[in-house]
């Protein structure tokens, strides 16, 4: 803000100088911006707040589904505005020289605040990486009103490096499909999911589609198939973009092996 840098000593003339010269812009009256620094650090001055929540994702480099559509700041007098959604109690400082909120303060508002799906990945993320614990957040969200965020933070996977896991275990298991996770198979090695004894669900990331890699899960898929198993595999658009069809794919897949069964008996 312009009246906390004329506060630490820079003058006003300093500040038309730099603006002429072209080394700050002033975005809206009594805020000054460096030239390239995000627009939302100028939209969160403005608004007399920080950013949280999905709008504070990509500051702190936490993983997302979508781009935020609205901006969502931590402020103080709880005052609506249009295109703003605003979250209060803020427990700790935000990042030094930035308007973003802490990390902790982030994930707290995103839990409460977003659906299900947006926040698991971008507590995932924070897990994975050491910047925080599922009790440490578990212990930020206490009574019955935080009872949904809490369920979330049941699906966070800390040997999951990345998305694509725990939020295929969080549709499956809305779906009401049971699924054991990180399968030791004789002859095949770890498997991502298990379904009634005879389903394999394998999720193929990037790395997967290295040549090196392509053959060795066709080898496994084999040896699996060999061993009287099922084997289905899903990429980031399925478990992303269309979590509907895949998990009508695998209740087909269920459905199917029972009236097998029942045909066999």
């Amino acid at each position: 803000m312009r009246r906390d840098l004329l506060k630490a000593g820079v003058g006003a003339w300093q500040l038309r100088t730099a603006a002429r010269r072209g080394g700050v812009v002033v975005p809206f009256r009594g805020v000054v911006s460096l030239v390239g620094a995000p627009p939302e650090f100028a939209e969160a001055c403005r608004h007399g707040g920080v950013l949280t929540c999905i709008s504070a994702a990509p500051h702190h480099g936490l993983w997302q589904l979508h781009p935020a559509s609205e901006l969502h700041l931590v402020r103080g007098n709880g005052l609506p505005r249009d295109g703003v959604v605003l979250h209060r109690g803020a427990s700790l400082p935000p990042l030094p020289g930035r308007p973003v909120a802490a990390l902790a303060d982030v994930l707290v508002h995103v839990l409460r605040c977003r659906p299900a799906e947006e926040a698991l990945v971008m507590v995932q993320c924070a897990v994975v990486r050491g910047d925080t614990t599922v009790d440490f957040l578990r212990r930020r969200l206490p009574g019955n009103r935080n009872g949904r965020a809490r369920e979330v933070l049941d699906f966070v996977c800390p040997k999951a490096d990345s998305l694509l896991e725990p939020l295929a275990a969080m549709h499956f298991k809305q779906a009401g499909i049971a699924f054991v996770e990180h399968v030791e198979l004789p002859g095949v090695g770890e498997v991502d999911f298990v379904g009634e004894r005879f389903l394999i669900v394998e999720l193929d990331g990037k790395t997967h589609f290295e040549p090196r890699a392509i053959k060795r899960d066709r080898r496994r898929d084999n040896t699996s198939v060999a061993g009287g198993f099922t084997v289905l595999r899903y990429f980031y658009e399925d478990v992303v973009h269309h979590p509907e069809a895949m998990v009508a794919e695998v209740q087909a897949a269920i459905r199917a092996h029972r009236a097998r069964e029942r045909l066999d008996k």
